[in-house]
């Protein structure tokens, strides 16, 4: 099968660039015939911003260019990650008009809401939910803090609801949860054509030493608001555990002031893949105060290779992929009180953090390794071809 993989990278690398990559590796590993066309969102810095604006509700560029290359290559199905903000949602209609299927991941909450993360003033807000043109944005100036982009973002997004794109011009979606597939049914994305294929590891981190490890707990991801952060460190006040703070983001240096006196707490800063793992491996619980709904966070699945067992917030896809008692336990969000209450009871119950740390990687070898979502991807490849 030859497959077009599309994907538009942001200007900070993330979760959706790993996906791309290893979907792709994934794809070659089987034998299958992988053209990508990718852009960089790099270039909007040379962007007017008129070019850029017109560019991310219709690229011409984009399209002619993409029209170019299927014609050459002749794909049998064009599976996009990313279009934003470059290659636009026109891409579609290129593919449709030379018969080719389309199937779009959904990695986050973009077409749903301008900002992508359901996120404002530090909690989760579904104002634009269900909305036609996403206004409440605009006021609240939720895209860079700006109302210009963020009408930009908004005009985008009401201009293809207009015109119908994603209703009919992808013929399937991929949604990484149960909780995002309900989200956009319930903004009216036809639910019969969203399949839920969680993300997955390309290489297994195999599990750590065993019960008697883990003589401290982790946190790995971006130090910024919407990964709950604030509330860790807040949590962290009352607690002599060691904690080791692996990532980096703009609120690094506030919390780094705001954990000074803990002696316990530990910012390692950004780290190779590698010894990332190594730490996780050797962790009692990994940390996952996230604030917002989040995709499906990967170091959810790292953690469960490892059979390291995780704190998660009781909200969004954390209730789909954390099972509280089984591979986890749950706190209240932006709960530092409850969160430091879970953090201890698997401190003082080394037993239990095994137990679930076990059952966390029979989950992951049952439901997230790359042969698994090798086989949905296929079915929903062979959805998509059939529509």
């Amino acid at each position: 099968m030859k497959i077009l993989l599309v994907h538009n990278y942001y200007q900070i690398p993330g979760g959706e660039d790993v996906v791309f990559a290893a979907e792709r590796q994934l794809l070659l590993e089987h034998g299958h015939q992988v053209i990508e066309y990718t852009v960089h969102n790099d270039a909007v810095a040379r962007m007017n911003r008129l070019k850029l604006a017109v560019n991310t509700i219709w690229s011409r560029e984009h399209r002619r260019e993409l029209a170019q290359l299927i014609a050459s290559e002749k794909p049998d199905l064009a599976h996009f990650h990313n279009t934003f903000m470059l290659i636009s949602p026109a891409a579609y209609y290129t593919c449709r008009a030379a018969g080719v299927p389309v199937v779009q991941t959904l990695h986050n909450y973009r077409l749903l809401c301008p900002v992508a993360t359901f996120f404002r003033d530090g909690q989760p807000c579904e104002e634009c939910l269900g909305k036609f043109v996403a206004w409440p944005a605009v006021r609240h100036a939720c895209y860079r803090d700006s109302r210009a982009q963020s009408a930009g973002v908004t005009t985008m997004l009401a201009v293809h609801r207009g015109l119908g794109t994603f209703q009919r011009q992808v013929n399937h979606y991929i949604a990484l949860t149960d909780f995002a597939r309900d989200k956009f049914g319930e903004a009216g994305f036809p639910v019969e054509r969203i399949s839920v294929k969680p993300n997955f590891l390309v290489n297994d981190p195999q599990p750590g030493p065993g019960a008697d490890r883990g003589q401290y707990m982790v946190f790995v991801g971006r130090i910024m608001a919407e990964k709950g952060v604030r509330t860790l460190i807040d949590a962290w006040q009352t607690l002599d555990i060691p904690l080791k703070v692996i990532g980096t983001g703009n609120l690094l240096d506030d919390l780094r002031q705001r954990a000074a006196h803990l002696p316990h707490v530990e910012f390692l800063g950004q780290m190779p893949y590698a010894q990332t793992v190594e730490v996780l491996r050797g962790a009692r619980a990994l940390m996952f105060p996230s604030e917002w709904y989040e995709g499906l966070g990967m170091t959810i699945l790292e953690a469960y290779a490892c059979a390291v067992p995780v704190v998660a917030s009781r909200m969004g896809t954390m209730l789909n992929t954390v099972q509280d008692g089984r591979t986890g336990l749950h706190f209240n969000p932006r709960d530092p009180a409850d969160l430091a209450a879970k953090a201890r009871q698997l401190w003082d119950d080394p037993a239990l953090a095994a137990t679930l740390g076990r059952q966390a990687r029979q989950v992951f070898e049952a439901e997230y390794t790359a042969e698994r979502n090798y086989d949905l991807l296929m079915d929903i490849y062979a959805r998509a071809a059939g529509d």
